[in-house]
């Protein structure tokens, strides 16, 4: 049972078990009956998604000391209410099945679903290599 962290809009793996979309925006120019039969996602959950500014800091960040700007900003909002007991749960479920979780990002370390990962470990979570 594990949490795979995967590009949204990549073929499925074996067993990989639900897909959730933690993204801002659905797809462009996909039909929203399409989002899980083009392996975009099953579900879409905006709450672990970057704001709008924070994405934009990630996007913009062209060094190591932007990047770490970007993830402090990132980790800040992911430890509210409502997006930390998200995560717990995610990695409580984590031990009793299979599902994933992604990004449109081509490059994960460049992307927030890399701190995603960080976060989810730092709670137990049991994560797909």
């Amino acid at each position: 049972m594990a949490i795979r962290i995967v590009r949204l809009g990549t073929e499925r793996v074996k067993d990989e078990g639900l897909r959730i979309g933690t993204v801002r925006r659905p797809p462009r120019g996909v039909p929203k009956a399409e989002f899980s039969s083009g392996n975009w996602y099953d579900v879409w959950y905006p709450n672990l998604a970057p704001s709008v500014e924070t994405m934009q800091l990630g996007q913009q960040a062209q060094d190591a000391r932007a990047w770490a700007q970007f993830a402090k900003k990132y980790r800040a909002e992911m430890s509210r209410p409502d997006a930390s007991r998200s995560l717990d749960v995610l990695a409580l479920l984590s031990t009793q099945g299979n599902f994933s979780m992604g990004c449109y990002c081509e490059d994960e370390s460049h992307c927030h679903r890399s701190i995603l990962r960080e976060l989810l470990k730092e709670r137990g979570a049991t994560l797909a290599a």
